[in-house]
């Protein structure tokens, strides 16, 4: 039957063309290639300041952890929806309409999602807004308000 393979029994597959005969003219060839040793290649770089300025130091490697935070989020859900309800403080209500085909008659149905959001930018009801969802912010609330997209006519 089958049985899983130890880490020990692990064996590299060998391409046909890596040949003991092939391994040997590339190996022959890299000998032969002039290459500089670590002193010669080190003496050709300049030295570099040994102290930077700390402000320099903490800026790079803001950016860096900026670079890995976002590296490792991926991509966020993005839905474009129309405030509901404002009544809230720093919360809105965002209805997010869908198109979903129906399985028996083949017919487009309209779907209503509603989602509660935080919003710094003071969206009103009947506007246009972008949300993205974060981490929970209360009970029931995962979702960011981003741009008001368009606003309500008044």
């Amino acid at each position: 039957m089958f049985r899983r393979k130890k880490k020990e029994e692990e064996v590299e597959p060998v391409a046909a063309a890596e040949t003991p005969e092939v391994i040997q003219e590339a190996s022959a060839a890299v000998e032969d290639s002039p290459s500089p040793t670590v002193a010669e290649s080190s003496a050709d770089v300049e030295p570099v300041a040994a102290t930077a300025p700390a402000e320099t130091a903490t800026e790079s490697t803001e950016g860096k952890n900026a670079a890995k935070t976002s590296a490792r989020r991926g991509n966020r859900v993005q839905k474009v929806g129309i405030v509901s309800s404002d009544k809230m403080t720093k919360t809105v209500v965002v209805r997010v309409d869908r198109l979903v085909l129906h399985r028996k008659y083949r017919r487009y149905v309209r779907r209503t999602s509603k989602f509660m959001a935080h919003d710094d930018l003071g969206s009103t009801t009947g506007d246009r807004v972008r949300i993205v969802e974060t981490r929970p912010l209360s009970a029931r609330k995962r979702w960011r308000v981003v741009e008001i997209v368009q606003k309500a006519a008044k």
